[in-house]
């Protein structure tokens, strides 16, 4: 269902389009090895087909032997926005909520090494786990945000939007530049560390503050 869900109007809207940031916490930067932080967010897409709402499931694609979870928080634009400035950022978001990005992993390994695009890595059916959002007036510090993925009871990523590089009014404000934002639009913001292959048969867990838990099963 491409579509995402606002709480507690529970307003459903259509998703013309999914964007996410690479590269946005320092201590996945270690994990990764990444030598230089960029001037502006490393920014790419996902077709809203990539959505999955909770409890699943979740299909792994056949291509590849390495899918790796990324828990973000994620946010539901509600206003159209174009060259927004920093300022006026947080007046697009209608809600905020958490989301896994699924990469394939070894396949965007190849891509990169090869000069290759990143769409059989990141936009696959499937690959955009998404919680339902919650209005933005529950949030008065986006700048603030726990949020935590369990795979199979363990807790394997924990982060705070805090320690975020590029700060969300930088994210949103530098996307408007290049795109027109659009009501529906959701955003990924990036992931910490602890990123890591999910298989077949778990459940992954995500959680937002004590706003959020949401379950997905992996078949």
């Amino acid at each position: 269902m491409t579509h995402a869900i606002l709480q507690p109007v529970e307003k459903a809207f259509p998703v013309p389009k999914i964007l996410g940031v690479d590269h946005n916490y320092p201590d996945r930067f270690k994990e990764e090895n990444y030598k230089d932080v960029y001037l502006h967010p490393v920014i790419f897409l996902k077709p809203p087909q990539a959505i999955v709402h909770s409890p699943g499931p979740v299909e792994l694609p056949f291509y590849s032997n390495r899918v790796e979870y990324e828990v973000e928080v994620t946010l539901l634009i509600g206003t159209e926005g174009r060259n927004i400035d920093e300022m006026e950022a947080s007046g697009l978001i209608a809600g905020v909520g958490v989301g896994v990005d699924l990469t394939a992993r070894d396949v965007l390994l190849e891509a990169k090494k090869e000069g290759r695009s990143w769409i059989e890595a990141k936009c696959f059916d499937n690959s955009a786990l998404i919680s339902h959002f919650v209005s933005i007036l529950h949030f008065p510090r986006l700048d603030n945000l726990n949020f935590r993925l369990y795979q199979n009871g363990v807790l394997r990523q924990s982060g705070n939007t805090v320690n975020m590089v590029y700060k969300i009014p930088e994210i949103l404000s530098y996307i408007s530049t290049i795109m027109t934002l659009l009501p529906g639009d959701i955003i990924f913001t990036g992931t910490p560390a602890g990123v890591g292959p999910v298989f077949s048969g778990d459940q992954l867990v995500i959680e937002l503050e004590h706003e959020i838990s949401e379950e997905f099963l992996i078949i």
